[in-house]
């Protein structure tokens, strides 16, 4: 295997032992090794999952001599932030990280009329190489904990309960793991994270695992792995291309697994869950946006439970390439609604602030904002 298709994160130093790594039996543990009784553990996870607490002063129901103890062995500060973008009025605001060892990443809360969506990371760049994307264009630096990615949703959730975001207090509604990395490269701290965010308060943050997207470019193993535990997440598929010539340029894992072996393991992870699976294509102009290969794509996933989202490419600095010509696009979408294969344009909310799709670099320093390119 070439050096470009390793996705294994590099050894570094592991971030510090957080409540939101470990199962509630396995808190109640941490908490009884400390020499303090067990209930406890469920006390800071009230504070932490239910009452989105980040002071520990306000944990009046804990001793102050327990509490700085438990707050400092299981509540340590995991992200720092660094920086934040807004736009859209507000309504979507990107978060640039810091974590314990320097690691930047980023994430991206979306307010619509109906619901907020959490764009979050589950690694700190990304080992996929997709030459279209400003996050596998930085590689990897390591995977995120279990807890560094829900910290992530907890953020905005404090941040919309106390009213920081325009449209009066909220919570978050949905999560995607379409921010930097490849969720199933970092497979049990993702599924982990699941647990996080679906388990009843006050083991986790009790969203809806329906309302959960993992995206992934076409691990076939890792969506055998992911079929097998029966959560009801949704499973995205970045696909970008029907065919393996140009999948192999694009999505270059896809010289360890073509196109035909990641939809077989979409179609049964579909049949397992009875989840629709959604398809995921970036349109690149003059690249992956022709006609013939709207209804190859068509051909190959009519009749199963599926739904398109077509990316308009977003900008990077440095790319060669751009978005397809609006009639472009309109003509492959035409082409697959002719296979009955319902498709969706996918809107670029963020792109002026690098907070779309493909955008997430986690610059240090803030970058000129970029107009869409048309």
């Amino acid at each position: 295997m070439s050096a470009q298709l390793t996705f294994a994160a590099p050894r570094r130093a592991k971030p510090p032992r957080h409540l939101a790594d470990l199962s509630p039996d396995e808190r109640r543990e941490a908490v009884a090794a400390l020499d303090e009784k067990p209930f406890r553990a469920d006390q800071l996870s009230r504070h932490y999952f239910g009452r989105l607490v980040d002071d520990p002063a306000d944990m009046t129901d804990l001793p102050a001599a327990v509490r700085d103890r438990l707050v400092a062995e299981l509540m340590p500060s995991l992200l720092t932030s660094v920086r934040d973008q807004v736009c859209d009025e507000g309504m979507t605001r990107k978060t640039l990280w810091k974590a314990f060892d320097g690691t930047l990443i980023e994430s991206v809360l979306m307010r619509y009329p109906d619901r907020v969506t959490m764009c979050v990371s589950s690694q700190a760049g990304c080992g996929m190489n997709c030459p279209f994307c400003a996050t596998g264009q930085a590689g990897l630096t390591r995977n995120l904990s279990t807890a560094e990615i829900v910290e992530q949703v907890v953020a905005g959730a404090r941040a919309l309960a106390r009213g920081q975001i325009p449209g009066g207090a909220g919570r978050v509604s949905n999560i995607v793991f379409m921010g930097m990395g490849e969720p199933l490269a970092s497979f049990n701290n993702v599924v982990r994270a699941i647990h996080r965010f679906s388990d009843p308060s006050p083991a986790g943050l009790g969203i809806s695992q329906r309302n959960i997207t993992v995206s992934t470019v076409g691990l076939v193993p890792a969506i055998g792995r992911l079929t097998d535990l029966d959560l009801k997440v949704r499973l995205a598929v970045s696909l970008h291309a029907p065919d393996d010539e140009l999948r192999d340029e694009l999505v270059p894992i896809n010289t360890r697994w073509k196109v035909a072996e990641v939809l077989d393991a979409a179609w049964a992870y579909a049949d397992r869950t009875r989840r629709r699976v959604s398809i995921e294509y970036a349109l690149i102009r003059d690249i992956n946006d022709q006609a013939w290969r709207a209804d190859l794509l068509g051909r190959l996933i009519k009749g199963h439970p599926v739904h398109v989202n077509l990316i308009p490419l977003n900008p990077t600095p440095g790319s060669k390439w751009t978005a397809s010509r609006p009639t472009v696009q309109t003509e492959f979408v035409r082409h697959l609604e002719a296979h009955g294969v319902p498709v969706t344009v996918r809107d670029t909310r963020g792109q002026e602030i690098d907070g779309a799709c493909g955008q997430l670099a986690a610059m240090p320093q803030e970058a000129p904002l970029r107009s869409q390119q048309g």
